[in-house]
């Protein structure tokens, strides 16, 4: 989910910005510190909105630099276990699937993408031996967040699962809910 966030943050701005205006000088040392920027609280930093409430620089002997203390609006992407999210498949494995949702990646096994025994063929789809449903790149889903790991800052991983009702590809969701009956194999 995006979300809007206001921080609050002591801002450096260096001394080659001091004949710009000040807004916009912390304007640009504020994205240059939180543009993808991700942590465990904030989620993924996309963007920076706004800077506002920024009073008198402070000159710190021996730096040169003026510490501003800013409050500032923040783009963020961020979810929570549980969270149902909209993405499209990006790359299919022999282990199973990667969903781009929002500004990242996030793993599905393919023991989690159907109710169904799924085998991975050799033009990269992942087909229901059951269902005789297949699921391929660039194909809209719906999945549920089941595990969110920080344990890497710079690359979170993100476990995703299809396996329950009103989850999985579009095309999925809209045939169990018209009642279509699913194909069997014999």
């Amino acid at each position: 989910m995006f979300y809007k966030v206001k921080i609050k943050d002591h801002i450096r701005v260096a001394p080659e910005l001091f004949g710009e205006d000040v807004k916009t000088a912390l304007l640009k040392e504020v994205k240059a510190k939180y543009e993808g920027f991700i942590s465990k609280d904030l989620g993924f930093v996309v963007d920076v909105l706004d800077v506002s409430n920024f009073g008198e620089g402070v000159v710190i002997p021996g730096d040169g630099a003026a510490y501003y203390h800013s409050e500032f609006e923040l783009l963020t992407f961020n979810m929570g276990l549980q969270e149902v999210l909209l993405g499209r498949v990006k790359d299919l494995q022999e282990f199973g699937a990667f969903l781009t949702i929002g500004p990242i990646e996030g793993m599905i096994h393919i023991s989690q993408t159907m109710d169904d025994f799924v085998s991975f063929s050799k033009d990269k789809v992942l087909l229901g031996k059951d269902t005789k449903r297949s699921l391929k790149v660039s194909d809209l889903c719906r999945a549920r967040v089941i595990a969110v790991s920080f344990k890497d800052q710079s690359n979170p991983k993100i476990g995703l699962t299809m396996r329950q009702p009103g989850l999985g590809k579009l095309d999925w969701i809209e045939e169990d809910l018209s009642g279509k009956p699913k194909a069997k194999s014999s």
